[in-house]
């Protein structure tokens, strides 16, 4: 790193940038993406880093995850039956446990193993249906305290209803009043199908009052009848949030029969709204009320990506009562969406970092901050493999992770010798 006149830069050679077939060199001055072009020659004194022909993407994102429940999983007992509600009923014994420094402590350990996987940018969904928001008071104080490295997220998440739970409706105001980014909502847990679409229209009014985003816990049932979808996608439209607002989920769509999904696909486009499918989590806690035939409980992410309609991947669960593994790897995801979805054309395996990159950043509204492109903030990650297709297919490290010019993580390449 050379430092002029206070002007800092630092020369990173031949890379290729998001499956680019010509490698080339990134000048970062100031923290900032200056030159982007292939041959550039470093200025005297400069930092060079010779990158070896490896992949860069922009920061992995991970649009959709639990971190107040992260590494709870067996604690005060396991999940024996693998279900949604059983998990729900896991946490909620949990709870009498929590205090403010518990959940960050165990959320520190968390973000750092997700920053250890090239991600910088968090949606966490924190529990509201607590009267103490404990869980909230502890993730809005972390967020600040990481925001060096991580940008985090946080959605009002009424896990039981805002309706179907005793002052759910003033618990998320409170919420979003005391700090949260976005409002959420979970129609299919509500008592009644009345109860579902008014809890969507105080989410919406809420969020609108606030100006805040909106992510809502959306049909994760293997219902067909449950239909909340419909009714986000037309508030979506009618209120002109459009991309602000996103359905989570939306497993039952995989249920959904087709002359239906034809008649919604409509609104769904009109809406611009995103979707955020968790194929990992969603194929586990799915198709649990199933003998055989049995469903892969995933949205339809190939029909609705095929449709233009913005779709990313989340991990949703890290070690908790809805997940018992789990370490934050992005890679886990997309590989299980590829299997789960019938996505493994060649073209669909190659784009699939997409899911965790630039789409994840269209779901968190990130803007045109968000990208390698000069003048933009230098963050990036670059991966142990020249393109996607061997980093998915290898499991490879990040082997660098970048933000504002600075190193925020590295790994060291492992060395294996099969001695035949």
């Amino acid at each position: 790193m050379i430092s002029q006149g206070g002007v800092k830069s630092m020369l990173f050679k031949n890379l290729f940038i998001e499956n680019a077939t010509e490698a080339v060199d990134i000048r970062v001055t100031d923290g900032k993406f200056e030159k982007i072009a292939a041959n550039l020659e470093a200025l005297p004194g400069e930092e060079v880093v010779d990158c070896g022909g490896k992949l860069a993407l922009p920061p992995v994102i991970e649009s959709h995850v639990h971190l107040d429940t992260c590494l709870t999983a067996g604690r005060p007992r396991w999940n024996m039956s693998g279900t949604l509600f059983e998990g729900i009923q896991c946490w909620e014994e949990y709870k009498p446990f929590l205090t403010k420094q518990e959940v960050k402590d165990r959320v520190n350990k968390a973000i750092r193993m997700q920053a250890s996987n090239g991600i910088q940018h968090v949606r966490t969904h924190v529990d509201i249906n607590d009267p103490k928001l404990t869980a909230m008071e502890a993730l809005l104080e972390l967020r600040d305290e990481v925001k060096d490295f991580m940008d985090i997220q946080i959605v009002a998440f009424p896990q039981y209803g805002i309706l179907s739970y005793p002052k759910g409706k003033e618990l998320l105001e409170d919420a979003l009043k005391m700090g949260a980014d976005a409002a959420g909502a979970i129609p299919h847990f509500e008592f009644t199908r009345e109860y579902s679409v008014e809890s969507l229209n105080i989410c919406f009014d809420l969020a609108q009052k606030y100006n805040k985003l909106i992510d809502v816990h959306c049909d994760e049932i293997d219902d067909e009848a449950s239909r909340g979808l419909e009714t986000v996608a037309t508030r979506a439209y009618e209120t002109g949030m459009r991309d602000m607002v996103t359905a989570s989920h939306t497993t039952a769509m995989h249920s959904y029969n087709n002359a239906y999904v034809i008649r919604l696909m409509r609104i769904l486009k009109m809406s611009g709204m995103n979707f955020v499918a968790n194929p990992c989590v969603n194929v586990h806690l799915g198709g649990r009320a199933d003998t055989y035939p049995k469903r892969r409980s995933m949205t339809r992410v190939k029909e609705l990506t095929a449709e233009g309609i913005n779709v990313s991947f989340g991990y949703d669960d890290i070690f908790d009562p809805w997940n018992p593994l789990g370490n934050g790897n992005m890679r886990d995801p997309v590989f299980m969406g590829l299997y789960a979805g019938h996505m493994l054309g060649y073209d669909e395996i190659c784009n699939s970092y997409k899911f965790v990159t630039t789409n994840a950043a269209r779901t968190l509204h990130l803007g045109d901050a968000y990208g390698i492109k000069e003048g933009n903030a230098a963050n990036f990650v670059v991966f142990d493999a020249k393109n996607w297709y061997d980093a998915l297919n290898y499991d490879v490290s990040v082997l660098y992770s970048y933000r504002n010019g600075k190193l925020v993580a590295e790994t060291k390449p492992k060395e294996t010798t099969v001695h035949y």
